[in-house]
């Protein structure tokens, strides 16, 4: 049975247009020197899954800005993978990024497959049972349709009756759809169909072929997307905003050093460089926190 979601309301700072963004130049990575008090908050008795070495969740799919392949086509890119490098350096270690299917994370940090996960996960009170979290950027969700879609806005349940949406399957933005059809069919609307498309550019194609009306997502992909490509359009924010964070095995004790890491990167500058470069700074957080309040279904 549907369970009605109560919704956390909040407030968005818009992407600014990113024409300017330069992805090559976004390839020259960003270091950052060793960051003692981290280093010193790693757990005596913790064991790296490889010795000297972080290894890193992060999403497979090309979702610019948070993860895209670099021009070799082989390199991860974007502000998740620049994150994981400022945080291996912090701790004097060699960073192993893993790309990794969002619906395999939470197994992966349960098993000891990945140190650290970074696929955009946001705090929840339900992933905080299992999970360590230090947060490093705010974030809102997004709906976008196709350039010339006749759809003009979708913020609040009656506007998805009936529409084909575009989510992933175990996210937030999932349950808020679910929700969002429970209430449509208590009014006697028709439920939205959602469609678990898990690689963009079969949902790009889904979008502009008309197979799909909308995507619910991440707001800096879509933004990202509306800008620099001009074939998506941004017609309505989800009614939630989360906090994303380095997640981890729930009392291994590594969240301590990551948050110190993240502070550190904050307060000499390489953190607003990476965001800025990446057209994320209206989603920077002034400071890391642990385990903060999480969203509750």
């Amino acid at each position: 049975m549907l369970k009605k979601i109560f919704i956390l309301v909040t407030f968005f700072i818009p992407i600014i247009g990113r024409a300017d963004i330069d992805l090559s130049a976004n390839e020259i990575p960003i270091h950052t020197a060793i960051n003692p008090k981290a280093v010193a908050l790693i757990p005596a008795d913790y064991k790296f899954v490889s010795p000297g070495t972080l290894t890193v969740a992060i999403s497979a799919l090309n979702s610019p800005p948070l993860s895209v392949l670099a021009s070799d086509n082989k390199t991860r890119i974007g502000s998740d993978p620049d994150l994981a490098l400022l945080l291996a350096d912090s701790l004097g270690l060699k960073l192993k990024l893993v790309p990794t299917a969002w619906e395999d994370w939470p197994l992966g940090i349960a098993s000891g497959k990945y140190d650290v996960a970074l696929v955009n996960i946001a705090v929840t009170e339900q992933r905080k049972e299992k999970y360590d979290f230090a947060t490093y950027r705010g974030d809102s969700l997004a709906f976008s349709v196709k350039h010339d879609s006749p759809i003009q806005k979708i913020s609040e349940p009656k506007d998805i009756a009936d529409l084909k949406i575009i989510v992933q399957s175990g996210t937030n933005q999932e349950r808020i759809l679910l929700g969002w059809n429970a209430v449509n069919q208590a009014n006697g609307l028709q439920p939205a169909e959602l469609l678990y498309v898990t690689d963009d550019a079969s949902g790009s194609l889904f979008i502009q072929s008309g197979r799909a009306d909308a995507t619910f997502g991440p707001q800096a992909v879509a933004a990202y997307k509306a800008a620099l490509k001009g074939k998506t359009r941004v017609v309505g924010l989800g009614p939630i905003k989360a906090l994303v964070a380095t997640t981890t095995k729930k009392d291994n004790g590594l969240v301590y050093a990551l948050q110190e890491a993240i502070n550190g990167v904050i307060k000499t500058g390489e953190y607003q460089q990476i965001l800025s470069r990446w057209g994320e700074e209206g989603e920077m957080l002034s400071h890391s926190d642990i385990n903060p309040p999480g969203i509750t279904y």
